[in-house]
């Protein structure tokens, strides 16, 4: 079996490996980068930490219009799907690099595989959601990491070739813990005390082009007593110059640049509470029972909030202090996204 798979943004490759280590026990895999986020920690040692190869292409797309920049990745991926002919494209999330993949496959003679379907915030002024409607509406296989992505997906007419095989990003923080010291270096390295910090990430243009909700946030996370560890992307640090705010960011938070996923599994595993706008990190959170506050009004990963470990208050502040002083508490030891056996599951479905 030739698989040809697409990423876009590094959380992507994160997802990627899991399945990328099974596929290339029997079979071909061309891993395709757009370069749709450039991204200079993708180097060596990132792959190697993930224990799979740099990518066979980098599209070296960058940054630009929704349209242009899905539509310049489109008649690239069209020219590699020509010249390799793959049994299936396969593609993860909700990125643009997501959309132009189902969409080349979908018109070309190769079969669509949606890693991470079903997922829905119900708001479609997020680019992402209506990247996955559509991904999921023109793919082949639709792999799910939860008994709610399937009823998203009945309610919208998708019933055949619907596998609920659980999240992958499981898969990637079982394998990094497992190799993985008790207390990674980058503890030391920050001078941090385990469980004595607030982990924190901001970077959804909807928090961080606002200035008013990103000024609300970076107050109480400011206003905050405890020690919070802020590691922020160049664009994130770019907005926070803008509106004024990078001065005191920098002078009360402990800011860093943004570090490498086993790090930031570190870092995660060992703070007191996180405080983020990320989907994934809202799952790692879930996943290592740390209580999660998410700068977002809606999620695409209900479980989370349904079993407690996870609340969502947008950029207000009152809601934000609240949850800070009285972070939430899971109440539930349920497992609603798999075994960890996600990528072995994809790999099993695609090659029958």
């Amino acid at each position: 079996m030739k698989v040809l798979s697409v990423i876009g943004a590094r959380p992507q490759f994160v997802k990627a490996s899991v399945v990328s280590r099974e596929l290339r026990k029997h079979h071909e895999e061309i891993l395709v980068h757009t370069g749709q986020h450039y991204d200079e920690e993708l180097s060596d040692v990132f792959f190697e930490e993930l224990g799979i190869p740099k990518p066979d292409h980098n599209l070296g797309v960058g940054s630009a219009s929704h349209a242009k920049q899905t539509g310049e990745m489109m008649i690239q991926l069209e020219e590699l799907v020509t010249e390799y002919d793959p049994d299936v494209v396969l593609s993860y999330g909700d990125t643009n690099s997501t959309l132009a993949a189902s969409i080349v496959a979908s018109k070309m003679d190769a079969e669509m595989a949606h890693v991470e379907a079903g997922l829905r915030s119900f708001n479609r002024d997020m680019p992402e959601e209506v990247n996955r409607i559509l991904t999921d509406h023109v793919s082949d296989y639709l792999f799910v990491p939860s008994q709610q992505a399937i009823e998203h997906l009945e309610a919208e007419g998708i019933t055949e070739s619907v596998y609920n095989v659980g999240d992958v990003m499981y898969d990637a923080l079982l394998w990094v813990q497992e190799s993985s010291a008790d207390e990674p270096a980058v503890l030391k390295r920050l001078g941090l005390d385990p469980n004595n910090y607030i982990l924190a990430t901001v970077h959804r243009p909807r928090n961080t082009d606002d200035a008013e909700r990103l000024a609300a946030i970076i107050d109480c996370l400011c206003d905050d007593p405890r020690e919070v560890v802020f590691p922020a992307h160049p664009r994130t640090v770019s907005c926070l110059a803008d509106h004024g705010l990078l001065e005191r960011a920098d002078e009360e938070l402990t800011l860093i640049d943004p570090v490498g996923y086993g790090d930031f599994i570190g870092l995660q595993a060992n703070s007191e509470l996180i405080v983020t706008d990320s989907g994934g990190i809202q799952k790692e959170a879930f996943f290592l029972n740390i209580p999660c506050v998410t700068l977002r009004e809606e999620t695409e990963w209900p479980e989370t909030v349904e079993e407690g470990g996870n609340v969502l208050v947008g950029a207000d502040p009152e809601k934000i202090r609240d949850a800070l002083a009285s972070p939430p508490i899971s109440t539930s030891d349920a497992t609603p996204y798999g075994d960890g056996t996600a990528g072995e599951k994809i790999v099993e479905v695609l090659s029958s």
